[in-house]
């Protein structure tokens, strides 16, 4: 007897639809095969499910057996085929009715003993099975929270595989899972780091509002011990809360992932600090199957590079394109993936090897060699894409030991989010979302400067040779700062604070 039954798998992070064909021979040696490019996870499902079957206390028949699945030129991968296919081997015995198989996606992992195991991937599927006009999805309780998240779909969490016999044949009630409102989400947010712990530092803080504010990516030098790590770990805390289509993106990018921990999903924006020993597949992504890296993991989020100029200086060269473009094209012989990767780059460094070049205090123990050495680490390319760069001096004795409290990180959001507001306002009518994003048309059409802010603009390209990408994020950061003031037009001073953020570069 022939059964068919639907499941499905990711490419890259979209959902692709399976349909898993069984046929039960009548006559033959009994033999299991599956067919359909399966991967040595997909081939060992044999045991898995033969033995489920049999523990959960059915007969599994003692023909021969095939599966296919189809389409046969997609390579299938992972466990997440062991629930499809005991379905449709049970179906084409006959102990299953199959009316209830119609519109119906089965995914999960078989134990041994017949218990349904969670699988990565699963947002992407849901969303892919209802395009494709499934009206119902079976899989393992942990995933199905994050299945939830899809409208106008049932969820049905299955615990253990001889439940979902009995409720296919009418012999036992299953409660659906009920959709998940993200209105309602608690979005309670703990922080480890706050700005009120840091004492002093008050540019750099500043500067990291104005990122926070904008999207802008950050740089920090300074000696060790200056606080510029904390710095850069306190910034989550200011940062504006995701939206609800962001959540959805990130979230289906852990999913293909397989880090939705403990069946939550991303609700607020991921903060990914890679260490600088990380190979390059593992900051860009990519694979013998192209899985996302750690800049896709820090989507719509932060991505910190502490120690920046000890990553490799090919590591750090691919971030290039990714950060002009928000998306990294991950090539191979079988095709090419695109995986988001709009996040805001923080970078700390030391000015020098030692890490004293310029202290007030301490000499520098580096010769002119390793200093220039140190700093080619760097390449202007990159550093130009860098929109805030930030000198982080030894704190004083005086701020350091004073009792007064700093400003806490609930203040500077308050901010930050009213600027955020302002500009999701603005650029509502088109595709980007802040400043950092906005090309020279979108500064012309949106950005208005005053004529003193002009003038100012016009002395600083000619006496500091601006480059025209050094131009237009002049006034991109002017633009936010202006939004964190709440000012319609561009003043001087916008343009003067901007200016000394960029002009360590550019000189």
């Amino acid at each position: 007897m022939l059964a068919k039954v639907y499941s499905a798998t990711t490419i890259g992070l979209d959902g692709v639809l399976i349909e898993v064909e069984v046929d039960v021979a009548s006559r033959g040696f009994p033999t299991f095969t599956i067919v359909g490019l399966p991967d040595k996870a997909v081939d060992e499902a044999k045991e898995r499910v033969r033995t489920a079957i049999t523990n959960t206390g059915y007969k599994m028949p003692d023909s021969r057996i095939t599966i296919n699945l189809a389409p046969a030129d997609i390579p299938k991968a992972g466990s997440g085929f062991d629930l499809p296919i005991a379905i449709g081997v049970l179906s084409a015995a006959g102990l299953i009715k199959k009316d209830k198989l119609i519109n119906s996606l089965f995914l999960g992992e078989l134990s041994l003993e017949g218990n349904i195991r969670e699988i990565p991937g699963v947002l992407p599927i849901v969303i892919e099975a209802k395009k494709k006009g499934i009206k119902t999805v079976f899989l393992p309780p942990k995933n199905a929270c994050e299945a939830s998240l899809i409208e106008d779909i049932i969820i049905y969490p299955v615990s253990k595989l001889s439940d979902l016999i009995l409720f296919l044949n009418d012999n036992l009630n299953l409660s659906p899972q009920p959709i998940l409102d993200l209105n309602h989400i608690n979005k309670a947010e703990d922080f480890e780091f706050d700005f009120a712990d840091i004492k002093g530092q008050m540019l750099a803080k500043r500067g990291l509002e104005i990122a926070a504010a904008g999207f802008h990516n950050l740089h920090l030098t300074g000696p060790p011990g200056t606080g510029k790590t904390m710095l850069c770990r306190a910034f989550p805390s200011i940062l504006p809360p995701l939206g609800k289509k962001e959540i959805l993106e990130v979230s289906k990018i852990y999913s293909v992932c397989g880090l939705l921990n403990n069946s939550l999903l991303i609700e607020k924006r991921p903060f990914r600090f890679p260490h600088h020993t990380i190979s390059r597949i593992g900051l860009i992504g990519g694979g013998s199957i192209p899985k996302p890296g750690e800049i896709s993991l820090a989507h719509h989020g932060v991505l910190f590079l502490d120690e920046f100029p000890e990553f490799p200086r090919s590591i750090l060269e691919a971030l290039r394109q990714p950060i002009e473009d928000g998306v990294v094209v991950i090539t191979r012989a079988a095709g090419s993936l695109i995986f988001p990767c709009r996040f805001i780059l923080l970078a700390a460094s030391n000015p020098c090897p030692c890490g004293y070049l310029g202290h007030p205090k301490k000499a520098c123990r580096c010769s002119p060699g390793m200093i220039l050495k140190y700093k080619k680490r760097l390449s202007g390319p990159l550093l130009d894409r860098i929109d805030l760069n930030i000198e982080v001096p030894p704190v004083e004795e005086e701020k350091l030991i004073s009792q007064l409290p700093s400003e806490p990180s609930v203040k500077v959001k308050e901010r930050v989010v009213q600027a955020f507001e302002r500009q999701k306002r603005r650029f509502k009518e088109t595709r980007i979302e802040n400043n950092s994003r906005m090309t020279p048309a979108d500064i012309r059409q949106f950005c208005r400067l005053s004529l003193e802010a002009q003038d100012l603009l016009k002395q600083a390209i000619s006496r500091f040779s601006l480059s025209a990408r050094g131009y237009f994020k002049i006034i991109k950061i002017s633009q936010t700062i202006a939004d964190l003031e709440g000012k319609e037009k561009i003043e001087v001073n916008h343009i003067a604070e901007a200016l000394q953020f960029r002009l360590k570069e550019e000189a």
